[in-house]
């Protein structure tokens, strides 16, 4: 579960003392918090230790430096941890569900501008999870009862008069060097450069971002013309302490000088790039930062044609830094680069322009995503999004502090309703909608639709008053589409309620109206669920002819999400009413197609359609195992498949049926394993992918016995009890299971059992 470096942080060098520190103090604190000034090398030191940390379900880490929204931390750190938010528990209940047995490493980076909010999420987490460990960086602390402190200090630097042979035990030199050498191949510490080596690092503190920053320098000036520019800089920055005392002064002088060296050009791409949340691409910083007017404040503008040569210099002076990705390059700002472009920006004057511009970007790529939403390239459009997804943020929240760039808001997150719902971001969406409609002045277009929205993702989640609410504020005036679909979201809840007859009413003139009106997309969700009501009415065969021209529609045009459902749908259909060997071909299928949309929801239903008819094929064991898996699926997502009454009678006469066949204890224990699985293991299992090892993994006799007690769900406290043994004996055992199978967590354990039980 260890989430790579993020973007930016480059090859780790020194530190090695520190690392094996942390990781030791992890081993006897719950929190603790790595702080020091910006550039000291927070975040390097974190991924690291996560990376390297071992502990039975993984390491998860969690960038915040993207993240300006308070109200969005529980559930973006629910989203790291593939959690969904289809429930209306608040996110800090769903995160602790969910990790209150688990012994798992959570790391919390750059939490310094949302300290309030990390300290009372921590808080929370810690008293309910008694096994989690959390490691925090951020400039203070959090203030959090129990935390540990781990202050990093800058990289040890030589004192003068050190010989050049003696520097490479320095971290500072060790990184000047590996840094130097990347923009100047035969660089070396040579007696001649010694004391200039030594001058450098000691000015720059040992600070890792300032050695990197100093290093470009070095592509066109000797070590020794850098030392003395800086000192000379050092010397100004003490009279005019723009940034204040400390350490600090070295990374602004250096950012400073960068400033000095760009040209116009790049000075104003410097400081209109800093919008950016996340990483961009030519496109973007083409589009959002040139111009060809006159510029602001008196200077220049930045033609379209000149932002490559700028974007190169940049990137050429560690402005930005670039990573690439699917053989496309993008451009991310470090933090406190980012922070000086941003104060530049402000005191030129085009800010709101700027961001606007921005705005306008993410408005585009939401109305492209809602054009080819339905159709081939369904796929491609949801990963641009996501790659997106911190900038769709900004601009969000850039429209929701103005009345008017509110109505730009509102039709932004309409067009992208789908991503809010395939994605599980059912709690992220209700809030930019609750933002927008507050901002966004009463006869707005686009608020109906808005509206109707709201009411469907409150009715996801189980909130019945608030899907009432704004479906009753959907006014008079509202369009033939944004009707339609409020029917259907009332169609929605009837097929919820297990009210055949009357969700077909509803669904059936939506998908005529959504069909007239062009909308292909609506029409089909529409026509899915009408085949799914019409069966749930007693008209098996009308419903079936319905869900077969929706599975054609969808497989003619190449869409994959709403084929899933379709698929679902007809399994669902076939398993309450009609063929179950249809329902489970029509599962499988599901469980093979959501591999590319990662559409959690439906594999949740799919299970448990697919345990409903093992239990009726004469598999017990595989129907209680599938049926374990869609309640742990079911919980990652904070849903409830007792909401949806039309499968509470079934699946309670199903469980009845694999007790009769196998009894109480056996069906429990197959429950179990399928619960202790995650959605790629359940996946694997319904689909018979799952390992049964090649080889014998080496397991003893009391390994291969804890490994199914693991399978089982237990804790290792549990499985301590269970067999007898120290607390910390069956931990040593769970760690050496995990190494002979290669595998890192308990899910993975339990899939590995699995296999070789089917």
């Amino acid at each position: 579960m260890v989430e790579s470096v993020p973007a930016g942080v480059t090859s780790y060098v020194g530190r090695a003392a520190e690392t094996r520190a942390l990781t030791a103090l992890l081993g006897s604190a719950a929190l603790v918090t790595v702080t020091g000034p910006g550039g000291v090398g927070k975040t390097r030191l974190a991924s690291t230790v996560a990376a390297r940390a071992r502990f039975a379900d993984g390491a998860a880490f969690v960038e915040l430096g993207e993240l300006r929204e308070a109200e969005l931390l529980a559930p973006t750190v629910a989203e790291r941890l593939g959690l969904g938010s289809q429930t209306t528990r608040p996110p800090v209940e769903v995160l602790t569900h969910h990790l209150r047995t688990r012994r798992l490493l959570l790391v919390l980076d750059n939490c310094e501008h949302l300290v309030d909010a990390c300290a009372h999420l921590v808080e929370a987490l810690l008293r309910a999870c008694p096994r989690l460990v959390v490691l925090a960086t951020s400039r203070q602390s959090l203030g959090v009862a129990g935390e540990r402190l781990f202050p990093v200090s800058p990289l040890a630097v030589p004192e003068p008069g050190e010989s050049a042979t003696a520097l490479g035990q320095y971290d500072a030199v060790r990184l000047l060097v590996d840094r130097a050498t990347a923009v100047v191949p035969g660089f070396a510490v040579t007696a001649d450069n010694a004391e200039d080596v030594i001058r450098l690092c000691a000015a720059l503190d040992g600070l890792p971002l300032a050695i990197e920053l100093a290093a470009v320098r070095l592509r066109s000036l000797s070590v020794a013309q850098v030392a003395d520019r800086l000192a000379d800089r050092f010397t100004l920055l003490d009279r005019v302490r723009p940034w204040g005392p400390g350490r600090h002064s070295g990374v602004r002088a250096l950012i400073d000088w960068s400033h000095e060296l760009c040209d116009d050009g790049e000075r104003l791409l410097w400081a209109r790039a800093s919008v950016f949340s996340g990483p961009f691409d030519l496109d973007a910083a083409e589009e959002v930062c040139a111009d060809d007017g006159p510029g602001v404040a008196g200077g220049g503008g930045l033609p379209r044609a000149a932002v490559l040569d700028a974007l190169a210099g940049l990137v050429d002076k560690s402005v930005l830094l670039r990573t690439e990705h699917r053989g496309r390059v993008r451009h991310r700002m470090p933090e406190m680069v980012r922070r000086h472009g941003e104060q530049r920006l402000r005191e030129l004057g085009g800010e709101a322009a700027t961001r606007r511009r921005h705005r306008d970007r993410l408005a585009a790529l939401t109305e492209g995503f809602a054009a080819h939403w339905f159709g081939p390239d369904q796929v491609d459009w949801i990963r641009r999004v996501r790659h997106q997804h911190a900038d769709l943020r900004r601009a969000l929240d850039f429209c929701a502090r103005d009345p008017a760039e509110a109505v730009v808001g509102l039709r932004m997150v309409t067009a992208a309703k789908e991503y809010w719902m395939a994605h599980g971001l059912t709690t992220e969406g209700r809030m930019w909608l609750g933002r927008l409609l507050d901002a966004a002045p009463p006869e707005a277009p686009g608020r109906a639709h808005a509206l109707w929205l709201a009411a469907f993702l409150a009715l996801v989640q189980g909130d019945r008053a608030g899907y009432a609410t704004a479906l009753d504020q959907i006014p008079d005036t509202a369009d033939d589409h944004a009707r339609a679909y409020a029917d259907h979201v009332r169609g929605y809840a009837a097929l919820m309620d297990g009210d055949g007859a009357g969700a077909a009413g509803l669904f059936g003139p939506a998908a005529d109206t959504l069909g007239a009106l062009g909308d292909r997309g609506g029409q089909v969700w529409a026509t899915y669920n009408l085949g799914l009501a019409l069966c749930h009415a007693g008209n098996l065969p009308r419903g079936r002819e319905v869900l077969a021209a929706a599975i054609a529609t969808c497989t003619e045009v190449g869409e994959v999400c709403w084929l899933t459902w379709a698929l679902w749908s007809r399994s669902a259909a076939e398993y309450l009413f009609g063929d179950r060997a249809e329902a489970e071909a029509a599962g499988l299928e599901v469980m093979r197609l959501q591999r590319r949309v990662d559409a959690r929801t439906v594999v949740t239903f799919t299970l448990a359609t697919l345990a409903g008819c093992a239990a009726h094929r004469g598999a017990p064991r595989r129907s209680a195992r599938l049926l374990g898996a869609a309640a742990a699926a079911a919980r990652t997502l904070g849903a409830s498949l007792a909401n949806y009454a039309a499968f509470g009678s079934p699946v309670s006469r199903d469980s009845s049926l694999v007790v009769d066949a196998i009894g109480a204890a056996a069906a429990a224990e197959e429950f179990r394993a399928g619960l202790a699985m995650d959605t790629d293991a359940a996946v694997a299992y319904a689909l018979g992918e799952q390992r049964a090892p090649a080889a014998d993994p080496g397991l003893t006799a009391r390994e291969a016995e804890v490994a199914a007690l693991v399978a089982e769900g237990l804790t290792d406290r549990e499985i301590a009890e269970r067999l007898g043994i120290a607390p910390r004996t069956a931990e040593t055992h769970v760690a050496h299971v995990r190494a002979k199978l290669g595998v890192r967590g308990r899910a993975q354990i339990a899939a590995w059992v699995a296999g070789r039980v089917k």
